[in-house]
């Protein structure tokens, strides 16, 4: 199969999430077609026969940019398997409510584009205080602290569970060729 691994990212760590689906997508013998959706390119082959898309919530949503894409191309999504990893610091939160949030971040999307993903993933993203300015550096310190989550700000914190996100993709795989 030829798999589109649709990705927008804000900070890099959706992009590598994006980059380990694709090697997933790989190593179990499919073709994975890895595809930057905020460049506003043309994939290269007509549609692919299945997508997964991966993207991050900031403030509560996902880019314009993967918003505008899953209108554009919610019935060709419709049409082949679809998956969708929503990337979220809450989904690790030490708090239930949080937690729920996050889980329900997909629902306007979903709600708004019609889009019905066979399947879905929520994976944490990761704290990048090394690229971030002195005030969100700050901000994002402070917010961690009211989670529990590092405030080492000298380094990264990354949070995805890799295991789960390729157990996910390989979930995925045999549902797509069910």
């Amino acid at each position: 199969m030829i798999i589109l691994v649709g990705y927008a990212t804000v900070e890099g760590q959706t992009r590598k999430i994006a980059e380990a689906v694709a090697a997933a997508v790989e190593a179990a013998g499919d073709r994975a077609l890895l595809f930057d959706i905020a460049s506003g390119a043309e994939y290269a082959i007509a549609h692919p026969e299945a997508a997964i898309l991966c993207a991050p919530v900031h403030a509560a949503r996902y880019p314009a940019s993967f918003a505008s894409f899953v209108r554009q191309e919610a019935s060709w999504l419709n049409s082949v398997p679809s998956a969708f990893v929503s990337v979220s610091l809450l989904i690790r939160s030490e708090f239930e409510e949080e937690r729920d949030e996050a889980m329900h971040f997909p629902d306007a999307l979903i709600n708004d584009s019609s889009w019905r993903p066979t399947m879905m993933h929520h994976a944490a993203g990761a704290l990048r205080y090394t690229e971030y300015d002195f005030f969100k550096r700050w901000i994002i310190r402070r917010m961690a602290e009211l989670e529990n989550a590092p405030t080492d700000v000298s380094r990264d914190h990354e949070f995805t569970d890799w295991k789960a996100l390729s157990g996910f993709v390989e979930d995925f795989l045999d549902t797509a060729k069910g």
